[in-house]
């Protein structure tokens, strides 16, 4: 029998909550942090657009495919290891990936990392419930542990880009070992401890999903290199893992995707727009650094003070949105959202065409920012109001996953259009103006479908 929840001191659950909080800021401050860093690192490895694809893919492939699982290993083993042994992994990882040799190695350590992330973040909502059991408390500890994820927005850039300059990119990996020390340390203890589950896990379907994505995403990584037989053995693999997926979920027991979540009403629309999302702002964090380095000769800790007109809205908005959501719902919100994002990324396409003035990026930026803070905290609501009754959490676990898949799919898509993907010099080549504004115009279009399949899911 599970015991009941039971509440521990109020010393311990202040100290737990804040490690528990630090270990998701470090999870998605590492989503963000490379991006600046990316022409140190095609300098310093000799590697070409392609390899920074993955790069920054190898995270968000592993971490988006895990993440449907994950939520089922932390009710199984008890959500407080799947924690620990996540921060765990992460720091080792992070120090491993800044003394990778090369650029294969780090793209086998970034997947190691997204691993470790899966493991982090169903399992911290897991632990904020059972060290808060009343909902009034609940909710201001949620209010806490949502807000980081802003402040890892909003200075992922400017920290990374302050990091690269002190001591080049293997000191953006190097910040996160002492972080996971010191989270390790405050979710120490019995006050972080949660029962073991019965929950059952398909782990040759979870494989199934994970070779499907990064098949997928090799493909298209692939074609952006005109490397059209590597193109085509990876989409008839991907295409191959995918039916095998699919069999394999129709006569699981315990299925990866549940088929009541997917066929709620309006819950496509929900995914939909929560892949957009993603898609935009981490195809923009890809594609524009190289811009503001390459073109405007920004050095890396000026080109993350440059993108905080769209880092810092996430990092307070939210507490607004919130309020908002409440009263009205999540639905205009989530509009509002994506017509922002459409904007702010076809204003970066008139930028680049116009010689790429920093003060219209800075309006495409803020247009951005605001979109994005806007979208995400009403995707949560809309995704638990979707959902069927007693599934809130797995249609929550999936609407992340969703997200990652559509952020590696922006960064797989959008790099397609940066250029010949040679290493020269001190970086990689960039396309000109006009693929440039292509590669900001799909995720303005990718956001507008989405905005437009919303508002047809509430007709």
């Amino acid at each position: 029998t599970v015991p009941a929840l039971t509440a521990p001191p109020a010393p311990a659950r202040s100290r737990a909550l804040l490690g528990i909080a630090l270990g998701y800021f470090m999870v998605l401050l590492d989503t963000t942090v490379l991006s600046v860093a990316e022409p140190d690192l095609a300098a310093s490895l000799g590697s070409s657009t392609a390899g920074l694809q993955w790069a920054v893919t190898g995270y968000s492939v592993a971490f988006g495919a895990l993440l449907l699982s994950a939520g089922a290993a932390a009710d199984r083993y008890g959500a407080h290891r799947a924690f620990r042994f996540g921060i765990a992994a992460f720091g080792v990882g992070s120090l491993l990936s800044a003394l990778a040799p090369d650029i294969r190695t780090l793209v086998l350590l970034r997947a190691v990392l997204g691993v470790a992330a899966a493991a982090c973040v169903p399992a911290s909502m897991a632990l904020i419930t059972r060290l808060h059991p009343e909902p009034g408390a609940r909710a201001r500890a949620v209010a806490v542990w949502a807000a980081v994820s802003g402040c890892a927005m909003a200075f992922g850039p400017m920290v990374g880009g302050a990091l690269v300059d002190l001591a080049g990119w293997r000191a953006v990996f190097l910040v996160n070992v002492p972080l996971a020390v010191l989270v390790l340390a405050l979710v120490a203890g019995r006050a972080v401890h949660c029962p073991r589950g019965e929950r059952r896990i398909d782990w040759p379907a979870q494989l199934a999903a994970c070779a499907t994505l990064a098949l997928f995403t090799d493909a298209l990584i692939a074609l952006g290199d005109t490397a059209w037989s590597h193109a085509a053995w990876s989409g008839a693999g991907a295409a191959a893992a995918g039916i095998a997926f699919v069999r394999r979920e129709r006569r699981s027991p315990a299925p990866v995707i549940p088929a009541e979540v997917l066929r709620a009403r309006g819950m496509g629309a929900v995914l939909l727009a929560g892949g957009a999302v993603n898609f935009a702002m981490l195809g923009v964090l890809f594609v524009l650094p190289l811009l503001l380095q390459g073109e405007l000769r920004l050095s890396p800790t000026l080109a993350g003070v440059a993108f905080l007109p769209m880092t810092l809205p996430p990092g307070f908005n939210p507490l607004l949105t919130g309020r908002i959501v409440a009263k009205v719902g999540p639905w205009r919100r989530v509009l509002g959202g994506l017509a922002l994002l459409s904007t702010g990324c076809a204003v970066f396409a008139g930028a680049v065409l116009l010689g790429t003035p920093y003060w219209l990026l800075a309006v495409g930026l803020l247009a951005a920012g605001f979109g994005v803070s806007f979208a995400l905290p009403a995707l949560v609501t809309a995704v638990v109001t979707t959902a069927p009754e007693g599934s809130a959490g797995t249609a929550g676990g999936l609407l992340n996953a969703v997200r990652q898949v559509g952020a590696t799919l922006g960064v797989a898509v959008t790099g397609a259009f940066v250029g010949g993907g040679a290493a020269v010099g001190g970086g990689v080549a960039v396309s000109g103006g006009g693929s440039l504004a292509a590669a900001m115009l799909l995720p303005a279009a990718v956001c507008a479908a989405a905005a437009l399949t919303v508002l047809r899911s509430r007709r």
